[in-house]
């Protein structure tokens, strides 16, 4: 698994070091997206500085994407095999009002919005609120 990460962080031009590789691990092991204070509690002596600059990297190279959710704290996911964070890319989000976690819909794409002339987008971002499976039953 580790070499796969190594593979993953060099096809992205980021160099595999030792906390990248572990945050790797961690974002890999999340059925839903996670904020810096839930990463950083994944580590029993963890920089948070440390952390943020790694998540930056990250977002910077594609390797994850970044969730506001509404909750005042930015999530973060990794990214699908081939996602270049491009509009065609961006993808649904669905945040569970119950147990506040979010998760990305991959394969629900965000709709064609055909905005105004001149009006430029720089950023989609939607997320559904709800309750989840699990917090339904």
């Amino acid at each position: 698994m580790e070499n796969e990460m190594e593979l993953k962080l060099a096809d992205k031009g980021v160099k595999p070091t030792a906390m990248r590789l572990l945050v790797m691990d961690v974002l890999s092991k999340q059925e839903a997206a996670i904020s810096l204070s839930e990463l950083e509690n994944s580590f029993a002596k963890a920089d948070r500085i440390t952390l943020y600059r790694t998540l930056k990297t990250f977002e910077t190279h594609n390797l994850i994407h970044r969730i506001d959710d509404g909750t005042g704290a930015l999530k973060y996911a990794l990214c699908i095999d081939g996602c270049e964070c491009h509009l065609k890319d961006l993808h649904v989000h669905f945040h569970c009002t119950k147990c506040q976690r979010t998760y990305c819909l991959a394969d629900n794409t965000i709709p064609f919005v055909d905005l105004p002339e001149k009006f430029t987008t720089q950023e989609i971002n939607m997320v559904i609120k709800g309750l989840c499976q699990k917090c339904s039953s």
